[in-house]
């Protein structure tokens, strides 16, 4: 006797559908609470030898002794840089070979990064991995309003959909760009939301040295000014102006986070063939010089201040100039840098959900997934941009977003590798069921099943029948679905009516203290 599949034209009773409807509701319930962050079980992928190591190291030493970076308009590190034995002309800074390194030693391996909720406390470094949303997007886009610039009303909503998803560990930055609210002013009300909306880790913003200290300020009157002297509660994106240049805007928010004991995530921001040479090489060794620079003027600032080494590597299309993303040249920037991350002792930030789609559609999908992956296998511990990135980071994508965080779910599931428990060795499994029979009854089946494989809230897997009786749905207008049920049944996690009332009158005198401007 042979089993056989029910007949794919076959539709479920109603009694059927609605206890099915029961349990993936109770499974949607039970997915409310976040797994703080990943902890990984897999083997690293490494893909410079020992010796492909070091060559990449002495080319960055070479770059930085012979070339140098420029640090523009900030004297301060200019100052800095010269007391430590630096070679300064103008702005160009020359290290001796071994001082940037030396330098960097005090960057710690690893930092716990706080949230006002102690359970959402994230572990940055070793094998963990903590996902953020998108980050720096003009726009905004969704299945029914189509592409439009942001809002603070959308900032809110990623904000409330980072918080709501389990799969998403930190509340972010700029989720996306409020430009209705004046530039000078945005990043309070852009932080207040990060604080307001969700109680899982945020960042500040960094796009001048004054908002900086905005952010600090505003989580001392969260945390306790004293809290933060010997504890890191914002972790916040310093990019490099590549190649190899660090500006004053950069610097100054740098340095004001350092000197406050916060973290930074210095990062290279390089679209190969214009931003760094077209060779995975030479991109890795311009990476390394520039965050060394980076991280050593943050620990001149304030040794022992938490860094990760940052690189975002994408490629260009040599025909049309326009970034490319899911590239195999950018899944070995990945892997290579998180080499050298490792090598410097410090942890470390890339990749993401990258795509340079206009939709999510196929090729959003796949670039994607070609990004994630390595991130993952290479042991990234900060991953931006885990969800929401569309059209090569110029849209926040509300469906995107959720498509994403159902893949972010996945690789909860695959970065614990292959249980081996005896539960997992499914022996009496074998001595039930015995040869020609099916496990789909079998006592260990029935035990395990709920939690026996990722079920995807996204995906579709029922019969074109069953697909079609339900409107014929694509995961696009599915996703639009979830986006608005999850804001629909957000509510906000508890905040301290004294902690509230003091950020918004921190936030009245600062916005009253200045015109509005924007710049």
């Amino acid at each position: 006797m042979t089993d056989t599949p029910a007949s794919p034209s076959a539709q479920p009773a109603p009694e059927a559908r609605r206890g099915r409807e029961a349990r993936k509701a109770a499974r949607s319930a039970r997915g409310a609470v976040s797994v703080p962050y990943i902890s990984r079980n897999l083997p690293l992928t490494e893909v410079l030898s020992e010796e492909g190591l070091k060559l990449i190291v002495a080319n960055a030493e070479m770059l930085c002794q012979e070339i140098g970076l420029e640090f523009r308009d900030y004297p301060s590190a200019l100052e800095r840089f010269k007391a430590a034995g630096a070679d300064i002309k103008g702005n160009r800074v020359r290290f001796p070979k071994g001082l940037l390194r030396q330098l960097c030693a005090t960057a710690p391996a690893d930092y716990i990064q706080h949230a006002r909720n102690p359970a959402r406390s994230v572990h940055i470094g070793g094998k963990d991995t903590v996902f953020a949303p998108v980050y720096g997007s003009p726009f905004v886009t969704d299945l029914d309003q189509g592409r439009r610039y942001g809002t603070i009303e959308d900032f809110r909503n990623f904000v409330k959909l980072a918080y709501v998803s389990p799969h998403m560990h930190h509340s972010g930055g700029t989720v996306c760009e409020p430009v209705d609210l004046p530039v000078n002013k945005r990043h309070l009300d852009m932080v207040y939301s990060h604080i307001k909306y969700s109680d899982k880790p945020f960042m500040g913003s960094v796009t001048h040295p004054e908002r900086a200290r905005d952010t600090v300020r505003m989580a001392e009157i969260v945390f306790g000014k004293a809290f933060l002297e010997t504890n890191t509660v914002v972790t916040s994106l310093i990019n490099a102006n590549s190649p190899l240049v660090w500006d004053s805007s950069m610097l100054g928010a740098a340095e004001a986070y350092a000197a406050a004991n916060q973290a930074t995530i210095i990062t290279p921001f390089i679209l190969s063939g214009a931003m760094s040479p077209v060779s995975v090489a030479g991109t890795l060794t311009q990476v390394l010089a520039e965050v060394m620079a980076g991280t050593a003027f943050c620990q001149l600032v304030r040794p022992g201040a938490p860094v990760i080494f940052g690189t975002f590597v994408s490629t260009l299309s040599m025909q049309s100039g326009a970034p490319t993303f899911g590239t195999p040249e950018a899944s070995l920037a990945i892997y290579g840098a998180a080499q050298l991350a490792r090598f410097m002792k410090m942890p470390f930030r890339t990749g993401g959900s990258l795509c340079a789609s206009k939709v999510p559609d196929a090729q959003a999908a796949y670039e994607s997934a070609n990004t994630l992956i390595p991130t993952i296998h290479a042991g990234t511990n900060f991953v931006l941009h885990a969800a929401g990135w569309l059209e090569g980071g110029l849209a926040s994508s509300y469906e995107k977003f959720v498509m994403d965080c159902d893949q972010l779910g996945q690789m909860h599931v695959l970065a614990k590798g292959i249980d081996l428990s005896e539960n997992a060795q499914a022996l009496d499994a074998f001595r039930e069921v015995g040869p020609g029979g099916h496990f789909l009854g079998c006592a260990h089946t029935q035990a395990n099943f709920e939690s026996a494989f990722y079920r995807s809230f996204t995906a579709d897997n029922n019969s074109v029948e069953q697909w079609m009786a339900e409107g014929s749905q694509d995961a696009y207008v599915r996703a639009n679905k979830i986006w608005k049920k999850w804001l629909a049944d957000y509510e906000a996690p508890p905040l301290d009516p004294a902690v509230d009332e003091a950020l918004l009158a921190f936030i009245a005198e600062k916005k009253a203290s200045m015109p509005d401007a924007n710049y």
